[in-house]
C-alpha cells in the first residue's frame, strides 16, 4: 500500500486481501496507514501457506526502500493503485 504522491509503503500480510485493502480504504486498517494515508495497492504477491507470506514480508521490510520500488515497478511501472484489478468496486464494497 502506498499514499497519494508514492513517498511512503506500507508492507503487510493477510489472508484475505480484498477485505484488508477495504479495511485500509476505510481507515480501518492499521494505525501506519492511516496516519500516511496508505490507501492505494501497487502490489501484491499470493503464497499458499501464511508461514511463506510471513516469511517474505519479513525479507521485504528488511530490503532497501530503492529495491522495494523497482519489485514493484517490474510490474505496475505507473504505480497504478490495483484495487479495481483485484475485484474491489469501492462504490459497492463500503
Amino acid at each position: 500500500m502506498t499514499n497519494p504522491k508514492r513517498t511512503v509503503l506500507y508492507i503487510g500480510v493477510t489472508s484475505d486481501l480484498i477485505s484488508r485493502v477495504i479495511q485500509h480504504k476505510t481507515g480501518k486498517g492499521s494505525q501506519f496507514t492511516r496516519r500516511y494515508h496508505c490507501l492505494d495497492l501497487i502490489y501484491h504477491e499470493e503464497f499458499s501457506f501464511i508461514e511463506e507470506a510471513i516469511s517474505r514480508e519479513k525479507q521485504l521490510k528488511n530490503w532497501h526502500k530503492e529495491w522495494k520500488w523497482n519489485l514493484i515497478k517490474e510490474t505496475n511501472p505507473h504505480l497504478l493503485d490495483l484495487s479495481e484489478s483485484i475485484g474491489i468496486d469501492l462504490d459497492h464494497d463500503i
